[in-house]
């Protein structure tokens, strides 16, 4: 095995993306945040699976005096999101090509509407705080708890952008490289549940 093939020497953005063309199978780091996003794929389904089964233990869902959510502000702030895999992909495609500036600017973009999307869904979701209790009714709890572990994935992912973003404005490492492919990868899941936790949260109103 040449020294192009061996992480510790890859050093330099050329001799990363040269790294990134020689490598002959997926990186410890990428089983690794597929291990993750299994578990937490687990943890969302049975999220959604106990919504369900809470709503149909009742005849009126939302309860009495709870309106439904509003479709077109979540749809849109979701549309948000998924759209932030774009520059994210970019990002590791640059990256991949060696072209650290361009990687870098790509993942700012992405950042700034991850971010959009967070503050944005957390000011719905303090209005609902304002309208309804997530102590009072099941579908109150389960509300709250599946859109809140959501927002905490999120906020998740934007302190690894920032980590990301910090450590690339000094250049283009190997190790760099494997990060950004992971936390897209991170993001890539996030978006896609983000997806299913809007179908959710949007049940009653469709």
């Amino acid at each position: 095995m040449s020294d192009v093939t061996r992480s510790m020497e890859a050093t330099t953005a050329g001799v990363a993306a040269r790294v990134e063309r020689h490598r002959r199978s997926l990186p410890s780091g990428w089983w690794g945040m597929l291990l993750l996003i299994a578990t937490e794929f687990t943890l969302f389904a049975s999220l959604i699976a106990s919504y369900f089964y809470l709503r149909f233990q009742v005849s009126s869902w939302p309860p009495a005096g709870i309106d439904p959510p509003s479709v077109t502000l979540p749809s849109v702030f979701t549309g948000i999101l998924v759209a932030s895999c774009i520059p994210v992909f970019g990002a590791v495609r640059m990256a991949r090509a060696g072209r650290r500036p361009a990687a870098w600017g790509l993942l700012a973009v992405a950042f700034a509407l991850q971010a959009s999307y967070l503050g944005l869904q957390l000011w719905l979701f303090v209005d609902d705080l304002n309208s309804f209790s997530p102590t009072e009714t099941a579908y109150g709890s389960i509300y709250f708890t599946l859109l809140g572990i959501h927002h905490v994935h999120v906020a998740v992912g934007l302190l690894l952008d920032l980590w990301l973003l910090g450590v690339l404005a000094f250049g283009l490492t190997n190790y760099r490289l494997l990060a950004l492919r992971v936390i897209a990868m991170y993001w890539y899941f996030v978006a896609a549940v983000a997806v299913l936790v809007l179908m959710t949260q949007l049940y009653p109103s469709l």
